[in-house]
Formats: C-alpha cells, structure tokens, sequence
C-alpha cells in the first residue's frame, strides 16, 4: 500500500472557535518554520468550522508536528492533528460511454 500523504501539509481539527491564525502560527512554530494557516469556514455563513491546514517548511518538521502536537489543547479544546491524503484521481468520462437511463416510476396510485 502506497502511504498517500503530502509532505508539508498538515490537517488539523476540533480546534476551539475562539482560536484564530496567529494562535495556530505560535502553536505550530515550535515544531518549525509554519509556511501557512488556512482556517476552513462554512460555505453558507462563512463561520469558521473548527478545522485548519497547516503547511510547515519541511516533512521532518512536519511529522515532529504531528507527533508532538496530536492532543494538546489549544485553548479550552484539545486537537487532533494529522498528516493530509491525496485526493484519488478522477476517471476522465468518456464522451462516447453511454449510461443507460433509469426509468422513473409513475406517480400515483400503483395498481
């Protein structure tokens, strides 16, 4: 099995709502140089969800990242850090592959 990780990048969640990019910058420094913080937020209310991106400057900072932080409480919340996956690659469609179409069932009564 092929270990799917990027190197650099690090997926961090169950942060506390209160926390913001510095907070995660002084946390995360301590391992290393931190490259860059992106906060995710919701797509409808635009709040921030709780999870972040984390990309360090190195993978050896990056696992020491993971290893040392995974369950240190930022704030009043502990958080859970791990190393990002790739994404599998989608199968391009074929213009020529047909689906077959499924039949959509009659409203009303059935007899």
């Amino acid at each position: 099995m092929k270990n799917k990780t990027k190197g650099k990048d690090i997926y961090v969640t169950d942060i506390s709502f209160d926390a913001g990019e510095e907070d995660l910058k002084k946390l995360f420094s301590v391992c290393g140089t931190v490259r860059s913080v992106h906060l995710l937020t919701d797509a409808r209310t635009g709040n921030f969800n709780g999870r972040a991106f984390v990309c360090m400057a190195s993978d050896a900072e990056t696992k020491e990242a993971i290893n040392m932080l995974d369950g240190t409480r930022l704030i009043n919340r502990c958080i859970s850090v791990c190393a990002t996956r790739e994404k599998p690659a989608a199968e391009p469609f074929a213009a020529t592959e047909k689906r077959p179409r499924q039949r959509r069932q009659p409203k009303g009564r059935r007899k």
